[in-house]
């Protein structure tokens, strides 16, 4: 068997080891509260950005050069999937996510392309049977070809609609083969750039119709995936449908689907929005949709979805304190959606980028772990909210009361003292949580 990677086994040498292609903080079989790590961490590595991208960006050409290139786009297909479960298991990663057309290259013909995503998953699933690697999510790429030049499910044209639907049952379809317990939608393309050219109320309600007959389908074909919405508020179109996780909310409450969806959030979209991670995954995990993570951050100076992978141990920390308030993330995971820097073009620079980004969430966790068993913030709440549990609060707690009956007391207890928040109190908290569990 070819070896496409140079690199040995990625073991956990722990906080003290000078190894750059070793793990410090991810010990797999470690017992966090009461689970081990994998299980809090479902690692997932991403079919597109780790065996699909090359440097390329909007004002340059590719910069890598990968040993499964292959002249042949099906016989690169075949080879991507050798490289790739090297690299998951050389890594310890367990699971994978993928887009149909990451897996298998674009036919002539949608038949054509059919066929070739059926070889080349049935290679797949060889693999996974042998490896026990399973598949975390699939998706289908409805918005790079020509064709989604005005969205899949939006566009004016029903046959790109039609032609959409049938992609999307084809990677349903593959995604029940490989035994996928999520199936995601982007939108992608599913926005608008101006109204003078958009009737808006029409597109909203064909991408509900889209959604609708694949929330039928999966339970029709038995695959029964979670199905999860990942919200993203520009990028390529200027306003897009799914802006954020209140949006993405607003509009299944309103077609009727908000339990049948959940929510994959990824934190570059989160920036792109203008909001926290945390928030997306607090704001998620509130409204009970919060189903898996798109694990990469983005570069505050830059206004585009730079997709880099996870480093901030602050915003590890407090995401991963989202996810166990959340009780975990049940079929769901945490998928590098990440790739390397243009200048990070050698096959190391992955398994670097890999073993940060894994690390840098396995401290999260640690630390958040921590922060919970300690009822650091818990307990803080908790006590700045006590007044709703006696007198005028627990009437409103409890919904039994009056405008009219607020209005009274209001006239006889106009006299009001607040209490500080101590942000910066439980600012400097968390960062003393942090420094302390540095090693």
């Amino acid at each position: 068997m070819k070896e496409y990677f140079k690199v040995g086994k990625i073991l956990y040498e722990g906080p003290q080891s000078k190894n750059s292609l070793a793990f410090k903080y991810y010990n797999k079989d470690e017992l966090i509260l009461g689970k081990p790590m994998k299980e809090h961490l479902k690692f997932a590595m991403s079919w597109w950005h780790t065996l699909c991208a090359k440097g390329q960006d909007q004002f340059g050409q590719n910069t890598m050069v990968r040993t499964f290139e292959n002249e042949d786009p099906l016989k690169e297909a075949y080879e991507k999937v050798d490289a790739g479960f090297e690299f998951m298991e050389k890594l310890g990663i367990e699971y994978f996510c993928f887009h149909d057309r990451d897996m298998a290259p674009e036919g002539r013909t949608l038949e054509e392309s059919n066929r070739y995503l059926d070889e080349v998953s049935d290679y797949v699933l060889e693999k996974m049977q042998k490896t026990g690697i399973r598949c975390l999510w699939g998706t289908a790429n409805c918005f790079n070809h020509k064709r989604y030049l005005a969205g899949a499910g939006t566009s004016p044209n029903p046959e790109v609609f039609a032609y959409a639907a049938a992609q999307i049952k084809k990677a349903m379809d593959t995604t029940k083969k490989l035994g996928g317990k999520n199936y995601v939608f982007w939108g992608g393309r599913e926005g608008y750039d101006t109204l003078l050219n958009t009737d808006l109320q029409k597109e909203l309600d064909h991408y509900a119709t889209l959604l609708k007959l694949a929330r039928d389908y999966n339970i029709k074909s038995g695959l029964n995936a979670q199905l999860l919405i990942e919200p993203k508020p520009k990028e390529p179109t200027k306003h897009q449908y799914d802006f954020d996780v209140q949006t993405v909310i607003g509009f299944l409450k309103n077609y009727g689907l908000d339990k049948d969806f959940k929510m994959n959030i990824e934190a570059n979209h989160a920036t792109l929005a203008i909001h926290t991670f945390q928030h997306e995954l607090a704001m998620a995990r509130v409204h009970h949709c919060l189903g898996s993570i798109d694990a990469n951050q983005g570069d505050l100076l830059l206004g585009w979805d730079t997709d880099q992978f996870p480093t901030n141990i602050y915003d590890a920390t407090l995401a991963m304190y989202e996810v166990l308030l959340n009780g975990g993330l049940e079929t769901g995971g945490l998928n590098f959606d990440a790739k390397v820097r243009r200048q990070s073009f050698t096959d190391e620079d992955l398994f670097l980028a890999y073993i940060s980004g894994m690390d840098t969430f396995a401290k999260g966790l640690r630390i958040a772990a921590k922060l919970l068993e300690d009822k650091v913030f818990e307990s803080f709440k908790e006590k700045r909210y006590a007044s709703y549990q006696r007198g005028i609060g627990a009437k409103i707690e409890k919904r039994e009361i009056s405008l009219e009956e607020l209005s009274e007391y209001a006239l006889e207890h106009d006299q009001i003292t607040n209490e500080s928040g101590r942000q910066e109190q439980l600012e400097m908290l968390l960062n003393q949580y942090i420094l302390e569990n540095s090693d």
